[in-house]
Formats: C-alpha cells, structure tokens, sequence
C-alpha cells in the first residue's frame, strides 16, 4: 500500500506565521497620505460634501493645477481606497476628497499669490479705517490697529 502525503498544514505553522506577521494596533487615520514625490506636494481636495457632488470646487483646484492621484503612483505598501464609479473613476478617493498632486515650486508661488492678496487687504483695511477715524475736521487720530484677540471670563 503506497503511503499518501499531507498537503495540510500543522496547526503550529498556522499560529507561527500569525504571530510573525501581527502588526501592532494603532489608530486608523482617517486622511493618512503617503509622503508625496520629491518635488510634489499632496492635498486634498474636496469632490462631494453630505453625499451631494461639488463640481465648482473640483473644476477650481483642477485649473489652479492640482491633478488626482492614481493608485499606481503611490509607494510599495499603501493601498488607499479609490473611487468607483464616475468621471474620477480609478483615483485616490476618501469620503468626499481626492487625493491630489502639483509640483511644491507651484504650491509655494500659489501661496505667496494668496499671502500677497492677504497683506493687500489688510493694509487697504487700515488705509480706510484710518481715514475713517481722523474724521472731517483735519484732526490726526492716531489708529493702532491690534491684530490679536483675547478671550476672557467673568470680571477683569
């Protein structure tokens, strides 16, 4: 009688690769991104808020220069969730936000656009205030505008 082989395996060697492969337990970040490409810079941008489609808001981001991200191009080792069904089938998609890409030398001149625009407000802000208080009778008032807020509780 010939003798026949086992191809199950021994409940040691079950428990063995479990306990080599445990992971220890962390917190599930809901927006965890992997570290982007040298040179680009990982946002993400708003597609969908309460289940209704924003299209503006992704149209904007799209011509500001940000492109969604695929899965291909993300690192060995991180498999984020992608979308299903639609014109940004196939991309990086987490509750209503796309995982999306530009180049940092792109980002940092958007930002100092914004930060410009900012400083231009302000200054046209305390340009009209001072006007304001020094008044029609030709009269200098000092305005000294305090950009700090403070909160307090019960009597000072």
């Amino acid at each position: 009688m010939a003798e026949t082989k086992s191809t199950r395996s021994t409940r040691d060697s079950l428990t063995h690769d479990k306990e080599v492969r445990r992971k220890p337990w962390e917190e599930v970040r809901q927006l965890d991104t992997p570290p982007p490409p040298v040179g680009m810079t990982y946002r993400w941008v708003r597609e969908s808020m309460l289940g209704k489609p924003d299209p503006s808001n992704v149209s904007r981001r799209i011509r500001e220069g940000w492109e969604p991200v695929r899965p291909e191009e993300l690192p060995t080792g991180w498999d984020l969730p992608t979308m299903d069904s639609g014109k940004f089938s196939g991309v990086i998609y987490n509750d209503g936000l796309l995982l999306c890409k530009m180049p940092t030398e792109t980002v940092d001149e958007r930002n100092a656009h914004y930060a410009r625009k900012t400083q231009e407000a302000t200054e046209s802000l305390d340009n009209n205030m001072f006007n304001e208080m020094r008044g029609g009778d030709g009269r200098y008032v000092k305005y000294d505008p305090q950009r700090d807020s403070r909160v307090t509780f019960g009597r000072n």
